[in-house]
């Protein structure tokens, strides 16, 4: 392979900024460019200040600057049909866009869409019933005859805010009018109401081609604001990889249960499906059962699994865009990396940003991963949004890695920056 590839990246996040480093060090890497970026991506790629919804600009940036090929970070470029936008364009369907078109990616876009697939390709995941505003009384009747916890989720992206646990009828039938009422605009214009699944979950990633696939290392998110998984859901407050009870033989039934048939199924739906599956899994007394898919990476879990990813990143990226993952194995770190979220003071309420960042540079044995950063006039580093930096430690155990992300994270200092100090301890064996 000696050609080197010209690449964009879209995003902005944590995830864009851990593809990035990954990218940065293959020698396959020609130039690559991060649209819109952040202040992290800005010192190894050149940001691009495009948004990653305007397809048009897009598609003339890669012209103009000879793009090899895309790779989409977040999900809502690719509900919005990226990918069917650069397929159905004469002069764009030769650059490859990583991800999947918009019918593919409605495996994220619509609970629903989700759940028919599930149940249509036999793939475990709790009973559920969909309901809309013209049957809510229907639903009103359901929720009266649920065992309690009951899961409510708004059909589409609702920036992970979608999700209700209702601990008793009335709190569910409440969520439902409300969510059906337009609490989240469209993505609420459906409503999904499933079994509630007692377990511990786990997040397992494949990148495809669609047909073939490689299991990346797999990983734990954290998703409540405080300690002990209490409080506000957020876009994740650390995460953990490996996880210690996705041991080989909970692994294969994962394969054989939910990959293998998930692939038969985009194969056979037809779908131009080529990226990143996420399956949002839980443990259930040994079996695997799919809570969510995502048709993306997740953030904070690629800031752990692409430091234990010991591929050329970009050789796989082009595999991906040639249909040839066959003739590639997955090579894995054995060490444990664990990643600790700095978040801005009153996310994922009200929170300030602008806020000087300190001692990025003094943190030895990590990688410091920037999200909601960016630079001032002044060329300093400043927040910029609630999650700001996701710092990664590898170490031959789990206390090992902690112990290092959660010293760097002391050292690193804003004005009102907070971060969970019980990142992985669930999974620390006495």
């Amino acid at each position: 392979m000696n050609k080197k590839y010209t690449i964009l990246l879209l995003g902005s996040g944590g995830r864009e900024h851990a593809f990035a480093w990954k990218i940065n060090q293959s020698s396959l890497c020609n130039k690559l460019f991060v649209a819109p970026g952040n202040a992290g991506t800005s010192e190894i790629a050149e940001n691009v200040n495009l948004s990653i919804n305007d397809f048009e600009s897009i598609g003339k940036f890669s012209l103009k600057n000879n793009i090899d090929f895309i790779l989409v970070g977040p999900e809502e470029p690719l509900v919005k049909g990226i990918k069917n936008y650069f397929l159905e364009n004469i002069t764009l369907n030769h650059i490859p866009v990583i991800g999947p078109d918009k019918f593919g990616a409605m495996l994220e876009g619509s609970k629903d869409f989700a759940k028919e697939f599930m149940i249509k390709y036999k793939i475990p995941t709790a009973l559920y019933h969909t309901f809309t505003p013209q049957n809510i009384s229907e639903g009103i009747s359901h929720i009266k005859n649920q065992t309690l916890p009951i899961v409510l989720k708004a059909d589409g992206l609702a920036a992970g805010k979608g999700v209700i646990i209702a601990q008793s009828h009335k709190e569910a039938e409440d969520a439902l009018k409300n969510m059906l009422g337009g609490q989240f605009g469209e993505a609420g214009n459906k409503v999904v109401i499933e079994d509630f699944l007692k377990g511990i979950e786990v997040s397992v990633f494949v990148l495809t081609d669609g047909e073939n696939y490689l299991i990346l290392p797999e990983a734990k998110d954290y998703k409540r604001i405080g300690k002990a998984d209490t409080g506000l859901n957020t876009g994740g407050m650390g995460a953990v990889s490996p996880v210690p009870f996705v041991n080989e033989e909970f692994l294969k039934k994962i394969e054989n249960n939910i990959i293998i048939p998930t692939i038969d199924g985009i194969k056979k739906e037809k779908i131009d499906y080529t990226g990143f599956i996420f399956f949002g899994l839980i443990n259930v007394d040994g079996e695997p059962f799919v809570i969510e898919y995502n048709c993306r990476m997740g953030d904070p879990e690629t800031e752990a699994v692409m430091p234990r990813l010991e591929n050329d990143f970009v050789e796989l990226l082009v595999a991906v865009t040639k249909n040839e993952l066959k003739y590639h194995i997955i090579k894995i770190n054995p060490q444990t990396a664990t990643t600790v979220v700095l978040v801005a003071g009153g996310y994922p309420a009200d929170y300030e940003k602008g806020k000087i960042i300190d001692n990025l540079k003094n943190v030895p044995d990590v990688l410091v991963f920037h999200s909601g950063t960016k630079r001032n006039e002044k060329n300093e580093i400043v927040t910029n949004g609630g999650r700001v930096l996701a710092l990664t430690a590898l170490g031959n155990n789990l206390e090992e890695a902690l112990q290092k992300a959660n010293n760097a994270a002391q050292i690193i200092n804003w004005e009102q920056k907070y971060f969970r100090k019980d990142i992985g301890f669930d999974l620390i064996t006495t």
